[in-house]
């Protein structure tokens, strides 16, 4: 077939991949002007093990597959990233019990490794941590999420696909037994296609308003979720991840990551905004001394300073559940040769391998 991909993200393009290695004729089309500059650029890098989601959910299900393919995938490819692994904790009593439930969750979901640690053996492996409960997780890891696009990018093209930059998708049509694109851009042109993927992250809704037949009913509201991140001063006091006991407010707390370089960072926090805003106020600061010194109390004042900031593409709001991944092929909206990919947050990164073999696997059933 010869197939468009909407949107040139990590799971854009780890769908491309999946489809040029299957013989697909595959055209990737972004709106940017270089490949991942929205979600995928502004994460935390983490590769998630799977214990934070429901058991048999999409996050869940994709995530533990993704892990062990993004992990293959790097060895055999050469990206760089760490298995440096991962803590989660509890603070107080009060907590313990939301460890031992992610830890059982974990379990359910077919995570290896995972292992209850009291606070004696947590320091041991971190000697400037405070906990009471500790979750070890040694398969979580870090990479290079561009290193890996770019590796995704070279697989389609190595296999005769071709990225289209600057190229907005803006109307869908089904005529003569094909997908019509009509692109804007420089060039504005309409070409066939036998089938479709979106994966436009935070344009997918506007993308799906705009496909002629698909009902405008089920097109999602997009809620958008800002993470801020603030850097660290100094010499880095862990060597592994560090995650608080999960909030109720969307996200994971304010963890403590690192890149490769071993620099420390935190976040993200979430603030629900109305627009794409990438500032980071530095007032936002006294909140996160407060959580992080509830794990790392001897964090020096004014160590912390604004980094960078990310969006995610909720499809619930603000006290509300958290929403799993929504893929929609045609045994769900009943277009032909035509899936749509919404509110791949978190984690899509990690997922994003496994999240392709599925799209493919709709498109050639």
């Amino acid at each position: 077939m010869d197939v468009l991909v909407v949107g040139a993200g990590v799971v854009g393009l780890a769908v491309g991949r999946a489809l040029a290695l299957r013989g697909h004729t595959v055209i990737v089309a972004e709106v940017e002007k270089a490949i991942g500059t929205g979600v995928s650029s502004r994460s935390s890098e983490v590769i998630h093990a799977g214990m934070y989601y429901p058991t048999d959910s999409l996050r869940a299900l994709n995530c533990v597959k993704g892990a062990q393919k993004i992990y293959h995938f790097c060895e055999r490819t050469g990206v760089p990233h760490r298995r440096c692994g991962k803590l989660i904790v509890a603070c107080d009593a009060g907590e313990a019990d939301a460890i031992a439930n992610i830890h059982a969750r974990g379990e359910a979901n077919g995570v290896a490794g995972l292992e209850l640690l009291d606070a004696d053996q947590a320091k041991r492996l971190e000697p400037n941590l405070t906990c009471t409960l500790a979750l070890y997780s040694p398969n979580t890891g870090i990479i290079d999420s561009h290193a890996f696009m770019l590796a995704l990018q070279g697989e389609i093209e190595d296999h005769g696909g071709a990225l289209a930059l600057r190229t907005p998708v803006q109307r869908l049509a089904r005529e003569n037994g094909q997908w019509q694109a009509s692109f804007g851009g420089d060039e504005p042109d309409t070409m066939p296609f036998d089938a479709v993927v979106n994966a436009a992250g935070f344009g997918a809704p506007a993308i799906a308003a705009r496909t002629e037949g698909y009902p405008a009913a089920s097109v999602p509201r997009l809620h958008l979720a800002r993470g801020n991140y603030f850097g660290c001063t100094g010499k880095p006091a862990f060597t592994r991840l560090i995650y608080p006991a999960p909030r109720i407010d969307g996200g994971l707390g304010i963890h403590l990551t690192l890149d490769l370089n071993g620099r420390v960072r935190f976040g993200p926090d979430v603030e629900w905004v109305d627009e794409p805003d990438y500032r980071v106020d530095p007032a936002r600061a006294a909140s996160f001394y407060e959580a992080i010194r509830r794990y790392w109390p001897a964090l020096p004042d004014g160590a912390l300073f604004p980094d960078y900031a990310g969006l995610r593409p909720k499809l619930t709001g603000p006290g509300e559940a958290a929403a799993d991944f929504r893929i929609e092929g045609p045994a769900e909206h009943g277009l032909p040769n035509l899936v749509h990919l919404f509110g791949i947050e978190s984690p899509g990164l990690t997922s994003s391998l496994s999240l392709a073999e599925d799209v493919a696997d709709r498109l050639d059933a």
